[in-house]
Parts: C-alpha cells; sequence; structure tokens
C-alpha cells in the first residue's frame, strides 16, 4: 500500500483515523494505540502476509532482549542481539550479492534463489539496534510492549522513515494529550501530507521519467551523450530529492493527523556549503543514527587506545597527520562505507559510501587548516558562498551517478558522458533544460515547508535557519491567507487527481 494510492488516501487513512478518534475522543488511549498498532500491522502486511511473522519476531526478541539488557548490562548479550539483528538483515540484504561476487571472482558455480528483501527490515533493523545499545546504557526510561510495538510499525514511518529514536516515540505514546483531537494540528498534517504528495507524482516521478532512459542505456553498456549524461544525471538527483524528502514530509504530515509528531530528515541539503553540513541536513536521522551509534563508538575507542599507549590528541588549531588519520578520516570512511552497504547490496553502493567518506575527509581536513590558519571557519560573503555551495552540489551529483546506477562500469559510463569523453551527440531538450533550472532554483533559494510554517510544531528537531517572507498560519478556511490556502488547495487537488489516475508509483528508499 503506497501513500500516493487512491486505496490508501480514499480507503485505509479515513478508516484509521475514524476508528482511531473514536477510541480516542472517548479516553480510551490504550485501545487507540492498539488499533494504531494493528492498523499498522495490516499496512505492513498489503504486499506480503509473510512478511508479518518476520516483523513480530524480531519485536519481540528484541524488546526481550531490551528488558533483559536494562536489569543485567550484559556487554556479550548486547552483542549477541546485534549480530542477530545484522545477521538477520545481512541475509535478506547481502546473500546474493555475497554468492554472486564469489562466483565472479572464483567461478565456484554457486548460486542461489533469489531472496525477496522484506519490507524497511533495513529502518526497523536500525531503530532496535539502537533500542539495545541504549537499554544497555541505562538510558531507556520506558518498558511497555504495547507503546514499543507501536513505536516500530507506526505505519508513516514504517517503511523509508524518518528513522525514529525510542526516546522521541514513546514519550509520546506514553502521553496523555498526544491523541487529543486538535483541529489546527489537523490542518497543519494534512497540508504537509498534501505538500508531500505533491513532490512525490508532479516532480519526482516525472524527473524519474527523464532519468531512466539514460541510466538503462549506460547499464547496456552505452556511454551518453554529454547532454544526455548531465540530463540524466541531474534529473535523477532531483528525483530522489523531491522523492525522499516528499516522503518524509508525508510520514511527518500523517504522523500529525494522529497528534504524533515525527522528527524532521530534511533540511535543504542542496543550500549545504560543504559535505559536512550537507549531511547534517539529508537523510538527518540516518545521519544521526550513524553519528551515535557508529561514528561516536569508533572515534572513543580511538580516543581510548591512543590515550593507553600515550599519543598525542588533537587541540583547537593543532593537530598531526597522524592524529587526524586515527580520529577523523578512518571513523569518518569506515561509518560511510557502512552508510553505503546499509543503502544496497552491489559494488555502486560501496562506491557511493566510501566516495562520501572521501568528501567529509577532505571536508574535516580543510576546516582543520582554516583553524590552525585562524581563518573563519564559513565565510557569509557571496563570493564565497556560491562557489562553495556549487561545488558541494557537484559533488553529491557524482555520487548520485553510483547510487542510481546498476553497476560501478554502468555509473562510470553516464561520468564519462558528463565528462564529453562519449563519442556520441545530441542536442539538449529546451524543455528540460528548463525544468531542471526552476527545480534547482526551487532547491536554491527558496524555503522549505519547515521554514515555511516555522510557526507550528510541524516536525520533532525542526530547526529552520533563515528568515523568510512566508508563513503558513492554520485557521478555518484559511482565512488569514486566503491565498495561501488556495494555492494549497490547488496543488493538493492535483496530486490527488494525478496520484488516482495512474498506477501509483513506489518511492525509491522502499528498495533499501
Amino acid at each position: 500500500m503506497l501513500f500516493n494510492s487512491a486505496i490508501f488516501i480514499a480507503g485505509f487513512l479515513p478508516v484509521v483515523l475514524l476508528g482511531f478518534y473514536l477510541f480516542a475522543g472517548t479516553g480510551r488511549q490504550r485501545l487507540a494505540v492498539i488499533w494504531l498498532t494493528c492498523a499498522s500491522l495490516v499496512f505492513y502486511g498489503w504486499w506480503n502476509p509473510l512478511n508479518l511473522p518476520l516483523l513480530l519476531g524480531s519485536i519481540a526478541f528484541n524488546f526481550l532482549l531490551g528488558g533483559y539488557l536494562r536489569g543485567h548490562r550484559s556487554t556479550l548479550a548486547l552483542a549477541l542481539g546485534i549480530t542477530a539483528n545484522i545477521a538477520l538483515l545481512g541475509y535478506y540484504k547481502y546473500t546474493s550479492f555475497l554468492f554472486g561476487t564469489l562466483d565472479d571472482l572464483f567461478s565456484t558455480g554457486w548460486s542461489i534463489d533469489e531472496i525477496i528483501l522484506p519490507l524497511a527490515i533495513s529502518f526497523f533493523t536500525f531503530q532496535q539496534i539502537a533500542y539495545l545499545v541504549d537499554a544497555h546504557d541505562g538510558e531507556v526510561e520506558e518498558h511497555n510492549f504495547l507503546n514499543y510495538c507501536l513505536f516500530i510499525t507506526f505505519f508513516p514511518h514504517l517503511i523509508a522513515g524518518p528513522i525514529t529514536h525510542h526516546s522521541e516515540m514513546l514519550r509520546q505514546f506514553s502521553a496523555k494529550d498526544t491523541f487529543n483531537f486538535r483541529l489546527d494540528q489537523f490542518a497543519l498534517g494534512l497540508t504537509v501530507f498534501l505538500l508531500g504528495l505533491f513532490k512525490k507524482v508532479v516532480i519526482a516521478d516525472p524527473m524519474g521519467q527523464k532519468a531512466a532512459p539514460v541510466f538503462a542505456a549506460a547499464a547496456d553498456g552505452t556511454a551518453p551523450a554529454f547532454f544526455d549524461a548531465w540530463t540524466g544525471a541531474l534529473s535523477y538527483t532531483l528525483q530522489i530529492y523531491f522523492d525522499f524528502s516528499g516522503y518524509s514530509e508525508m510520514a511527518i504530515g500523517l504522523g500529525l493527523l494522529f497528534g504524533v509528531r515525527l522528527p524532521v530528515n530534511f533540511d535543504s541539503p542542496f543550500k549545504a556549503r560543504n559535505l559536512i553540513d550537507y549531511w547534517s541536513r539529508w537523510h538527518m536521522t540516518l545521519t544521526r543514527f550513524l553519528t551515535a551509534y557508529i561514528y561516536n563508538p569508533i572515534v572513543m575507542r580511538v580516543t581510548r587506545a591512543r590515550l593507553a599507549a600515550g599519543k598525542p590528541l588533537p587541540k583547537r588549531g593543532k593537530m598531526s597527520a597522524g592524529t587526524f588519520f586515527a580520529l577523523v578520516a578512518y571513523p569518518t570512511v569506515l561509518t560511510m562505507f557502512i552508510s553505503g552497504v546499509w543503502h544496497g547490496a552491489g559494488w555502486q553502493f560501496v562506491v557511493f559510501g566510501l566516495l562520501h567518506g572521501f568528501y567529509l575527509v577532505v571536508a574535516h581536513g580543510w576546516r582543520a587548516w582554516k583553524v590552525k590558519r585562524g581563518w573563519k571557519l564559513d565565510s557569509d560573503r557571496l563570493i564565497h558562498h556560491v562557489p562553495a555551495v556549487g561545488l558541494t552540489f557537484l559533488c553529491v551529483v557524482v555520487a548520485m551517478v553510483f547510487f542510481r546506477a546498476e553497476s560501478v562500469s554502468a555509473a562510470l559510463a553516464i561520468l564519462q558522458g558528463m565528462v564529453g569523453l562519449s563519442e556520441l551527440s545530441a542536442r539538449p531538450e529546451k524543455w528540460t533544460v528548463l525544468t531542471i533550472a526552476l527545480l534547482l532554483a526551487f532547491c536554491w533559494f527558496l524555503p522549505n515547508i519547515q521554514q515555511w510554517m516555522r510557526g507550528m510544531e510541524t516536525a520533532l528537531d525542526a530547526k529552520p535557519r533563515e528568515n523568510v517572507l512566508l508563513r503558513w498560519v492554520p485557521q478555518a478556511a484559511f482565512a488569514a491567507s486566503p491565498m495561501v490556502g488556495v494555492t494549497i488547495g490547488a496543488l493538493g487537488f492535483f496530486a490527488l487527481a494525478i496520484a488516482f489516475s495512474v498506477a501509483p508509483s513506489e518511492f525509491l528508499y522502499f528498495q533499501f
């Protein structure tokens, strides 16, 4: 069941909302939680009911182990729990890739039947690993099975995020005022959902249609012409931005319909002036997880080892090359390698992760060098800001080619065309060039949804960065700002009409 399908919008969602507010409105909050959990399981099992036992088994195992870890703080039990979660993810996601790689390298003749990847396994695995680690560290305050089930299965974020944290979700499910109906919050949620739907069906899907032929040709071994290569690369970069940010906003909007605030996942990442800034804005909940549960533990372990060996630690403005490698470069590259592998089974994802690791190391090295020379880290001058944003975006586009391509060789064929080494030639389509230019202008110069609605609690941790002129005020029939109401109504109606009239397309992150 897809957020952009008629059966979800006109069938599933109204029924779930009706039942939820019947229970919540009569003070039966526990029944409302049970209703939402059951509805979420129906939502998850809609594609393949055979995946439900896997999800339920994972929930039961991690909840019971989390309860044990809260009382015993056993490092061995934690290690076994993390291993079990990773092994489950690895079996479904990487077994076929592993056997194929071994056969390519050693001609083993080994083969394996296709293993169908269960939906959302990457997302609920990360959430539950975080829960186990925090339970071991004594940071889990609530241990209620019903709330834990809803924390994992809550259908707005279940399939493709945002990756939620137990501390921010369990607290909301236990609060008495969470499920109280508020008209302004309902209007806010509906608005955010419709804007996310518009991003998906009106912008992302058509851009995907422009990118697909270019990457298909590259998969067949053809290096596309210069303009075709750039059209494909930029179209896909815009597609995944509007597709995934659109999904995240639809999830946030759906959560608000039920009185639940999900964390913000995007903050205008194409406005970033370096790759460090980019990853603080793109898929923010994944960055949060990677930082807290992979990068920081690696840095802490290396730091303790260096202290025990009597080696120097960095001081502001002073860091040797060896210290930089041990405490910055090594943890960064390893973390981004894990991020790349998490996204998909294929060498192109390994390259994607390592490439971003390299980008981040260069960015951190440049910052360290500027600190050493006493320079200002980030200049607000336009002459510095524009090239920095442009270079960052170019690096992102190159990495996105590997992210989208069927293989490393296909990605290299696209890049070959982008640097003008293709033997083919083509003239750019004016309408395509104009569309890409307008969408890039949209990303670079207009406020995002959190900034536009900065006066409202759109999402957890939503922190607008710039002052904006446009501001949304929810009132009956948008009386305070009728033009805004008319615009949102028109966009929403247009998006709904498209969603109802064509076969709904999956969101890109469903494959991960």
